[in-house]
């Protein structure tokens, strides 16, 4: 019965043994294969991340898997450049396809002739069309003439000045009338009847102070044609303020 026993331990210690070598044996055999698994799932995660970064940045552009070319290396510098190169062309303001709208723009043209006193007169007045600005509007012999037709806008002022130590000879300007014109002259019409658009000023008493002066603008909407003119006429001419800043003419164009 002992005897039974005591071959019992021995053979399940023997037994026991053989469990853990082969145990250790196994282990020793899937360590290499183990440690070639952990790269390789490190490998693929840091390629997964790289690329993941590459896509948010928007430097990765699209890859012909098939392609055996060497992929070439793409500098930061390089590639911040052209993205802020097509801000710049997204932003730059797009250029007006239309063409200029006519608009004109004259000053009084000097000198003036002074020696026109008649109180009755009514002169047209002429301007500068050498400083002044034209575009799609002609100046003739006093007049802007249009180049096409539209609804445009009509201005003009005129001052007038008078002192005594400047004028050629005294003058009575004690009871003067100073009114502005502005006429519309249709071309398919006769010249010796252009249409008053409007008019404005008054009737001054100055004294003889030593500096008088009296200003008046007005202006309004016309429908003008190809063609058509328009010029200021004023009493008292002799008396027109020659400097640009007071006495001036214009048109623009507001729609078709």
């Amino acid at each position: 019965m002992a005897a039974n026993e005591y071959r019992g331990y021995l053979r399940n210690q023997t037994v026991m043994e053989q469990g853990e070598a082969r145990l250790h044996a196994a282990h020793g055999t899937n360590r290499p294969l183990l440690f070639g698994t952990l790269a390789v799932m490190g490998l693929l995660q840091v390629a997964s991340s790289v690329t993941i970064l590459l896509h948010l940045t928007g430097y990765l552009h699209e890859v012909n898997l098939s392609s055996t070319e060497p992929v070439k290396e793409a500098h930061s510098e390089h590639l911040m450049a052209d993205a802020l190169r097509d801000i710049r062309k997204k932003d730059k303001p797009r250029k007006n396809s239309k063409d200029p709208i006519a608009v004109a723009h004259l000053s009084v043209k000097a000198p003036i002739d002074f020696s026109k006193t008649d109180p009755n007169a009514v002169t047209t007045v002429y301007w500068d069309e050498v400083r002044g600005t034209l575009n799609k509007i002609r100046y003739h012999d006093g007049r802007l003439l249009m180049e096409e037709q539209g609804l445009y806008y009509v201005y003009a002022k005129t001052c007038f000045r008078y002192a005594p130590d400047h004028a050629t000879k005294k003058q009575d300007v004690s009871n003067v009338q100073l009114i502005q014109y502005i006429f519309h002259e249709i071309h398919t019409q006769s010249k010796t009847k252009p249409v008053l658009l409007t008019k404005s000023g008054g009737t001054l008493q100055w004294g003889n102070q030593s500096y008088n002066m009296y200003c008046v603008q007005q202006g309004r909407s016309a429908r003008l044609k190809a063609s058509d003119g328009i010029f200021v006429n004023v009493s008292n001419s002799w008396l027109l303020d020659p400097e640009p800043e007071g006495t001036y003419f214009g048109a623009f164009k507001l729609s078709n």
